[in-house]
């Protein structure tokens, strides 16, 4: 085994230093003045007080470095103080080694040592009660509990308040920590809602315009590129309007409050219309089949529907094969909404734009934001092999938050 450091005792501090002093200074006038409280016990030589009063001086130094230890040399010097003519001074240092104890010691120990001098002083005062016999014996308890009991109590109530600011200071600090994950939590939630929405209004009117200018580089056909310049300005346009209507909910929503969700499932529409000019392709086939029956739904549960059709055209436009792309609203158990849309699956003719897959990542996100379920993938359908997304979104009964 490695030898282990030896820890050498804390140098003593100011205050100790200052009450040693102070109290070594007193003894000796009160020493040479003759001024002891009660006479020798046991013809005991009186230089001997002299000794107690240089020992206290030395447990003095150590009431912040090792209090116990102090403590318990105080005790047995405080001892021979009063065998040998006691020094007030002597005595009022202990006082203070009995208070440093309590409020520097260990919790195990220190908690304990006001129970402590209640029983000595208890003890003292019977036993000074059965010997002299007089009522001046009571004094003698009163003497103890001043001596022991009044340093040891003062020493726990300061340090409970001591502890209990330390506690509400970590508290504070645990708290403020807290606020500070929150807000970056809430930070971040915040920039990937901006970043869902972005993209969602953004990329369906930017694949139509990536999709028709590289059709107009390729064909060289005069009308097909004049068909697909109107196109790209048609979702130019379009784009433009989209990014002003975001940016001015951002600037009008204010502290608490979220921007409105303007886009509904009445728009789908609207969707599947843009869908028909975005893809040059007469053989694709946009079909909407609404089961949503005349219970209002939501806002939030709208808007994510919304998107995810939204998104899901995007994706069967940049990436689907010729063939039907089917949207399916419809309200399952519960009441539950439920969003399906399906394309035909394989590589498509022409040109086609590429894809990062955040679509599907900021679906999945909009779904798990609400408590539903999501799937995306490859599935066997009556035509053969087709992508579907599906979404099923849960739908609050009414009077529940």
């Amino acid at each position: 085994m490695p030898d282990r450091p030896l820890r050498l005792p804390r140098r003593p501090d100011r205050d100790a230093v200052l009450i040693a002093a102070t109290g070594l200074l007193g003894g000796l006038a009160l020493w040479l003045l003759d001024l002891h409280n009660n006479p020798p016990l046991a013809a005991l030589p009186g230089w001997l007080s002299l000794v107690a009063l240089g020992v206290m001086c030395c447990a003095e130094l150590l009431r912040r470095s090792a209090p116990l230890t102090a403590l318990t040399v105080g005790t047995l010097t405080l001892a021979l103080d009063i065998c040998t003519g006691s020094l007030v001074a002597t005595i009022a240092m202990y006082t203070d080694v009995v208070y440093a104890a309590v409020l520097y010691g260990r919790p195990s120990v220190a908690w304990r040592i006001p129970r402590v001098t209640e029983v000595l002083t208890v003890l003292g005062t019977l036993l000074a009660v059965a010997l002299i016999r007089t009522p001046e014996a009571l004094l003698i308890g009163f003497g103890f509990g001043v001596l022991i009991i009044a340093p040891a109590w003062t020493g726990a109530g300061i340090r409970r308040h001591r502890d209990d600011a330390r506690a509400a200071r970590l508290e504070a600090e645990r708290t403020a920590l807290l606020a500070e994950l929150d807000r970056r939590e809430a930070v971040g939630a915040e920039r990937a809602r901006m970043a869902r929405e972005l993209h969602d209004m953004v990329a369906g009117h930017l694949s139509a315009i990536a999709i028709h200018s590289t059709a107009a580089l390729s064909i060289g056909e005069a009308k097909a590129s004049e068909e697909a310049l109107a196109v790209i300005r048609e979702n130019s346009v379009q784009g433009l309007a989209e990014m002003r209507r975001l940016i001015g909910l951002l600037r009008q929503a204010g502290g608490e409050e979220e921007p409105a969700a303007s886009p509904r499932l009445d728009g789908v529409d609207a969707l599947l219309a843009h869908a028909r000019k975005a893809v040059r392709d007469d053989r694709f086939r946009f079909v909407l089949d609404d089961g949503r029956g005349p219970v209002p739904l939501p806002a939030p549960t709208e808007l994510a529907a919304y998107r995810i059709v939204q998104e899901s055209l995007t994706n069967a436009v940049k990436h689907a094969a010729p063939g039907e792309v089917t949207v399916r609203l419809a309200r399952e158990d519960r009441g539950w909404l439920a969003v399906e849309v399906t394309s035909a699956y394989g590589a498509g003719p022409g040109p086609r734009a590429p894809g990062s897959g955040a679509g599907l990542v900021g679906m999945g996100e909009r779904v798990a934001l609400l408590d539903g379920e999501f799937e995306a993938g490859p599935v066997a359908g009556p035509d053969g092999k087709c992508w579907r997304v599906r979404a099923v979104l849960p739908v609050p009964e009414e009077g529940t938050p």
